[in-house]
């Protein structure tokens, strides 16, 4: 499992480092396998991930796998989204990589999320699996 410490820093008062962090968890029984620092300082930009709202799922017109979806990240105006993942539902708390996030690739250099046109449709970012990420290998769908 993977924990972020800023999250945890949201649900729990502390001061301490992540290593320190990781060794009262150890001392309580808990493994911390490794300590992974992501962020601006990485080639892996994923400041731009938020935890989206979806709000609706509409089947795409031009396109038979594909939906467009409304997310709302918190700003004035919701996000429209082309989305792949057969899980996506109405409702959804989601992982939304927003425009301008660098994710994880293949390649050396991280893939950017751009505005795009999918099929005819403006997509405003990406609803995240947990490989796009570099949470896990899971490609099932989106993180929910």
């Amino acid at each position: 499992m993977n924990i972020s410490l800023n999250w945890l820093r949201k649900h729990i008062d502390f001061d301490q480092s992540a290593n320190e962090i990781a060794d009262i968890l150890t001392r309580c029984g808990l493994e911390v396998e490794d300590i992974r620092k992501m962020g601006t300082e990485s080639p892996r930009n994923i400041e731009g991930l938020k935890i989206g709202q979806v709000i609706t799922v509409l089947q795409h017109p031009n396109a038979d796998k594909l939906k467009i979806t409304t997310v709302n990240i918190g700003l004035e105006e919701n996000l429209q989204i082309v989305c792949g993942a057969s899980n996506v539902a109405e409702g959804q708390k989601v992982v939304v990589a927003t425009i301008g996030t660098a994710l994880p690739s293949d390649g050396t250099e991280p893939f950017r999320i751009k505005k795009s046109k999918i099929r005819g449709e403006e997509s405003h970012g990406m609803l995240c699996a947990a490989d796009e990420i570099g949470m896990s290998d899971d490609h099932s769908g989106v993180i929910v």
